[in-house]
């Protein structure tokens, strides 16, 4: 769309999928879209779910490019690419409002997933507020939409196999598979926007390690790393980190090797802020408490994966049960573990693979002694899941490790809810390397663009390290894409 913006007339989308499978990772995403803006007043222009009289119950603190920034650089170790994340952050509201006008993305504020009702006001929390309605699959249906209004031809089942250069080491075309045969397309100009390697299970093996051929695969099957590798082909430089990935606390019994298309990002089990989580040797493994779902869940991730058997049990009394959001633990998506005490929990969940059951015992009620002796030295704090609260497992008298930093509760009040969940890896972090200002891929050779070729999405390296803050994928999608666009389609023009 936005290299139609610039004026070309002749653009193609090749695509390795079948229709069936349109959208890639952005699909199974929740919509969320991470962007820089001046408060609610700013962001209601933008969305479709809030009346006047409901605008007037929601709090929502402005977000800075400065606190943007420093989300990315804080949660990568500020080993991130200094000028592709402020490429990212700068264009984040224009691409938002661009999505909103040109692709007529249904933007929502995400009041299921970024927003608790305290006190009879939404309070929103670690920086982001914007969603999609209808998710991802919404997200999709207004960018088919508008390709298909612009008249943007798509082959689906096409994968592309091979990028052609001329003399020069300039793009000169691109030859694809397309009912069953070699076809070469002669074009100026190529955006690659084909994902990771997550779904490639030796690729996982070979970059992040072993134990990730166990993950499940939360999104497309057909991320494989094709782009990484034609790129490379013709002498592109690959950047960033290629043992990190974006994964996240999934449901063990997703399918292991795809997504559910109907059920899509329902499998995440982001509610662990509000209870703890045990391993099957019954003890727990992170600070469940250390900051927003938002900022940890990409981490958790990768250390319910390095767990004994690759699972972990959350667990919640009844005080926190029914702030679980209905779309990730409703009880047609989820299998529930209930029970009335813990050593009964513990009984029901040894069918499930917990190895320890003395030591799951154990541990919930050494967690629940040092959170009633925390607050009894801080009896005016009160919980409130929609800001960092300061309940705490730490006292004078008492410390665990690892600590509970907010949101602790004891695990006592019956019924007791337990939860089986694994890792579920969404996509990766290394790819190639990008000019900043263009999205061209930069030659390995040269280190300058390689003229004619483009990068965005979760192909583009040098973003992300380690983790990454919620949201920020999907807008880094829509900033790098709409250069891309752009450049592609003045080239195409200077050559036409």
């Amino acid at each position: 769309m936005s290299a139609v913006e610039g004026g070309s007339k002749h653009v193609l989308v090749v695509e390795k999928s079948p229709k069936d499978w349109v959208g890639g990772n952005g699909y199974f995403t929740a919509g969320a879209h991470r962007t820089v803006h001046g408060g609610v007043k700013d962001l209601l222009r933008i969305v479709q779910n809030v009346s006047e009289e409901v605008a007037t119950t929601i709090d929502i603190e402005p977000y800075s490019a400065e606190e943007f920034i420093g989300d990315i650089m804080r949660l990568g170790d500020n080993q991130s690419d200094p000028a592709i994340v402020q490429a990212v952050v700068e264009g984040s509201s224009d691409a938002v409002q661009w999505l909103a006008d040109s692709i007529q993305v249904p933007f929502t504020l995400a009041f299921n997933r970024q927003a608790y009702l305290v006190n009879g006001r939404q309070k929103f929390w670690g920086g982001m507020a914007l969603s999609v309605e209808d998710g991802g699959k919404g997200l999709i249906r207004a960018h088919q939409q508008a390709l298909e209004k612009a008249g943007v031809e798509v082959w689906f089942d096409t994968p592309a196999v091979e990028l052609v250069v001329d003399s020069n080491s300039c793009i000169a075309g691109l030859i694809v598979l397309h009912n069953g045969e070699r076809l070469l397309l002669s074009t100026p100009a190529v955006i690659l926007a084909c994902g990771g390697f997550e779904s490639s299970t030796e690729l996982r093996a070979k970059n992040l390690g072993q134990e990730w051929t166990h993950a499940k695969v939360r999104g497309t099957p057909y991320n494989t790393g094709d782009g990484i590798a034609l790129a490379q082909a013709i002498g592109a430089k690959v950047a960033g980190d290629f043992a990190g990935c974006h994964s996240t606390c999934w449901d063990a019994n997703a399918p292991p090797d795809r997504g559910d298309r109907a059920l899509s990002n329902q499998f995440t089990k982001s509610g662990y802020p509000l209870g703890i989580m045990l391993n099957a040797l019954g003890r727990r493994f992170v600070d469940e408490g250390e900051d927003f779902r938002n900022y940890t869940y990409a981490k958790f991730g990768r250390e319910i994966l390095r767990q004994p058997g690759g699972f972990v049990f959350q667990v919640w009394d009844s005080r926190t049960v029914d702030w679980l959001r209905n779309e990730e633990y409703g009880d047609e998506l989820v299998e529930k573990i209930w029970a009335q005490s813990v050593s009964q929990l513990a009984e029901k969940l040894s069918s499930k693979g917990l190895q320890d059951t003395r030591e799951f015992i154990y541990t919930i009620e050494s967690y629940n002694s040092a959170v009633r002796a925390f607050q009894l030295e801080n009896a005016s704090l009160e919980w409130d899941p929609a800001i960092k609260d300061g309940l705490s497992s730490e006292s004078s008298t008492t410390s665990l490790q690892p600590p509970k930093s907010n949101w602790a509760l004891p695990i006592e009040q019956p019924p007791l809810l337990a939860v089986k969940v694994a890792c579920g890896i969404t996509f990766t972090f290394g790819g190639l390397a990008i000019s900043p200002d263009t999205a061209g891929v930069i030659s390995s050779r040269t280190d300058k663009p390689i003229v004619g070729l483009f990068c965005t999405g979760e192909l583009v390296g040098g973003l992300f390290f380690k983790n990454y803050p919620g949201g920020s994928g999907l807008t880094a999608g829509a900033v790098f894409g709409r250069k891309a666009g752009h450049a592609a389609a003045a080239l195409s023009l200077r050559n036409s």
